[in-house]
């Protein structure tokens, strides 16, 4: 079976070599000897190995064309270096926003099964939650607004604007906006959960609808590339959570 042709707006690959290089306070990438750069033309450089090495393997494992769609780990290192270092109290202010309206306090009424898997499932989250920040979560049934106590919300947006390091602002960042809950995010971050969990714990309505009607291919793929973006935000936590 032959294989579709790159599409044509994609640059052909210009490197052979791919090389990591430990500089003073951290890793950089380089193709034959010259450094890979973002978009803004600052040199990508990053502090964790693992996270380096994952950049590096993106870089290897392209063909003859560069698809900036299958290297999810140097798009977010991308959006770390030319957006978040740049501004990180922007990104933690956004970020804040969702301790307001978070996911896992939108309960279904019915089915019954499908609102006992949100119990079984996203409970033992909120309570980790109300255990870290010494305060209680709302939960409400159906899509109206669920209105956390203000202390709950000002504690959670605490956390995250303790977070100053960029690398870790934008990885909880990806994974709120993936899953729309800070509160798996911050599970993710502190090793309550792994990358795994919580990407099932964020898709329990949709595999719910799944297993009743069915998923299509198109869906299924969609699904993988968002998973995969999940799953470098986790990485790149869990190489720069202090040891």
């Amino acid at each position: 079976m032959s294989t579709l042709p790159a599409r044509p707006d994609l640059p052909k690959r210009f490197y052979t070599d791919v090389t990591l290089v430990e500089e003073e306070g951290g890793f950089s990438i380089r193709l034959d000897g010259r450094a890979v750069r973002t978009p803004s033309r600052a040199v990508l450089s990053v502090p964790a190995r693992a996270v380096a090495e994952e950049v590096a393997r993106e870089w290897r494992a392209q063909g003859t064309h560069i698809d900036p769609a299958t290297m999810p780990m140097t798009r977010l290192v991308n959006t770390v270096l030319d957006g978040v270092a740049p501004d990180p109290a922007s990104v933690a202010e956004d970020l804040g926003r969702y301790a307001e309206t978070d996911l896992l306090a939108y309960r279904a009424a019915e089915p019954q099964r499908l609102a006992a898997l949100q119990a079984e499932g996203w409970d033992p989250v909120m309570d980790w939650a109300s255990q870290r920040t010494g305060k209680s979560f709302a939960r409400g049934v159906g899509v109206m607004f669920v209105a956390q106590p203000e202390p709950t919300v000002e504690a959670l947006r605490a956390l995250v604007r303790a977070e100053v390091d960029p690398f870790r602002l934008a990885s909880l960042h990806q994974i709120t906006t993936l899953t729309g809950s800070l509160l798996l995010a911050l599970a993710v971050s502190e090793g309550f959960l792994d990358a795994e969990r919580a990407w099932a714990l964020a898709h329990i309505d949709e595999d719910w609808n799944i297993e009743q009607w069915g998923e299509d291919a198109e869906a299924q793929n969609r699904r993988a590339n968002r998973f995969e973006d999940m799953r470098m935000a986790a990485l790149m936590l869990d190489a720069s959570r202090p040891r």
